[in-house]
């Protein structure tokens, strides 16, 4: 069954194909443990009955960027907002990165990978995302990967002093770590968050958007 490595805690874990081929479009991001009981997305990409602006969190969908901003409304209306994903995981994907004042688009990017993995794709959209600010910008940067937040702002200060190096092995996606981490500290007015997946806040929504692009042949 093909495998897939959960966003929160990094476990590899196997979703059969024939869930895949049902829902076409659907990346599984959380293993059994961490999952928050999302329903499995509807044939399309469409999510009737699924809640906007709280409640619920909501499954995948594909929307274009269009899509999302007729859709949705709520949260944040001012910082940067990124995604990725890989779909299977670890095999194509994607990232997205959007920076916004007040509702509006400062500026915005987006990519695409033949070969990668979820946790890839989230480093690098951060990256990205830091690099469309200057290094004198105070933004907040939303990502819903709580490894990436973890990673640059508890753990790889850790490693660096220990010669990049840690107690459980590898350190996954190194090259990255240290680009990102590099990028965050030269803009020291700038603050990395966590917000939730699929729950309605548009520009989380637009950066999903973005870094499923390359699934679709609109934007």
């Amino acid at each position: 069954m093909p495998s897939f490595e959960c966003q929160e805690c990094s476990v590899s874990f196997t979703v059969a194909q024939s869930a895949l081929d049902k829902y076409p479009g659907w990346s599984p991001r959380f293993c059994r443990e961490h999952s928050p009981k999302k329903p499995a997305p509807k044939r399309g990409g469409s999510r009737r009955g699924a809640k906007r602006g709280g409640g619920r969190p909501m499954a995948e969908e594909n929307l274009t960027l269009a899509g999302v901003l007729a859709a949705y409304t709520e949260g944040p209306t001012t910082g940067a907002f990124t995604d990725g994903s890989a779909v299977p995981n670890p095999g194509r994907g994607g990232w997205g990165a959007v920076w916004v004042e007040d509702g509006e688009v400062i500026a915005q990017k987006h990519g695409y990978s033949p070969e990668t993995t979820n946790n890839r794709m989230e480093l690098t959209a951060l990256i990205e995302a830091f690099q469309l600010m200057p290094e004198d910008a105070t933004v907040t940067v939303h990502t819903d990967s709580r490894l990436c937040v973890d990673t640059i702002t508890k753990w790889a200060p850790n490693w660096e002093r220990n010669g990049w190096k840690k107690k459980s092995g590898e350190i996954k996606n190194l090259e990255l770590v240290k680009e990102l981490l590099a990028l965050y500290r030269a803009r020291p007015n700038c603050t990395l968050q966590w917000i939730a997946a699929h729950s309605g806040n548009r520009w989380n929504e637009y950066a999903d958007s973005l870094a499923t692009a390359w699934m679709r042949e609109e934007l």
